[in-house]
């Protein structure tokens, strides 16, 4: 059984998608792409498929992973063209290696996000982003299953900036950038959440919803402070040749390919 690791992207309108709308769009892709899928056991067995940490509905991403379980051996790369030819625009797979380390899911700690306030002026966020940097905690609550549940927003937030907004940008309005380096913790905090407690220590509150895209999303260095790619390790252990290509050149007649 080979294992291959995917990442994907929610771009545009497609960020409006679900997690469960994501999950038939991909299935689909794999019957499209004929991939040779292993399946489970029982009486429903069902593609091997494992989603980890997927973003809220309404959120863009650069970097949700997942990992299937194939019966034959495939080129990660062209398996990558093949499955992004079969889904829809928006929704791309832009990297894929072989599962040669374990425990992805584990190396999921941290994400970056970017949050676009249209209407907020800089300055403006910048001092809230001051105090909220200042507090020892800041406690929001959210709606959960058996009420609502009271947490505090700050201590998972390793990172806080507010940015100039691009030259480029379009409109003419002001508009604030903020970004967030949030690790994963339990209770999760969402990008919501810190804009909850924004709004607690500094009354900042935005008059459209915030456009929010999560940039990263990996094991966090405490040293540096950044996020690194969860993939990393799987592409430093992989042979400098793919084991099928590598086959094909220990088998090839002696001269062959030569001048």
């Amino acid at each position: 059984m080979q294992r291959i690791r995917l990442r994907y992207t929610k771009r545009g309108r497609l960020r409006f998608t679900s997690h469960r709308d994501f999950q038939r769009a991909f299935e689909r892709a794999l019957r499209r792409s004929e991939v040779p899928m292993a399946y489970s056991a029982g009486f429903t067995p069902h593609p091997k498929v494992s989603y980890a940490n997927a973003a809220p509905t309404g959120t863009g991403s650069e970097a949700e992973f997942l990992e299937i379980a194939l019966t034959e051996a495939r080129d990660p790369d062209l398996l990558r063209e093949l499955l992004d030819s079969s889904l829809p625009d928006g929704l791309d797979i832009t990297d894929a290696v072989e599962a040669r380390t374990s425990g992805l899911a584990e190396r999921l700690t941290a994400s970056v996000w970017e949050m676009r306030l249209d209407g907020v002026d800089p300055d403006e966020a910048r001092g809230a982003v001051a105090a909220f940097n200042a507090a020892e905690s800041v406690e929001v609550q959210r709606k959960a299953k058996n009420g609502i549940r009271t947490f505090d927003a700050r201590a998972a937030v390793a990172d806080l900036q507010a940015l100039d907004p691009p030259a480029d940008r379009p409109g003419d309005g002001p508009c604030a950038i903020l970004r967030l380096v949030v690790r994963h913790v339990t209770p999760a905090v969402r990008p919501d959440d810190v804009l909850s407690g924004l709004r607690a220590v500094a009354d900042l509150a935005p008059p459209v919803p915030a456009a929010v895209t999560r940039l990263a999303q990996g094991l966090f260095d405490e040293e540096s402070g950044t996020v690194t790619d969860p993939l990393a390790p799987d592409r430093e252990a992989a042979p400098t040749a793919h084991p099928a290509v590598a086959a094909a050149v220990a088998t090839a007649p002696e001269g062959a390919g030569t001048a």
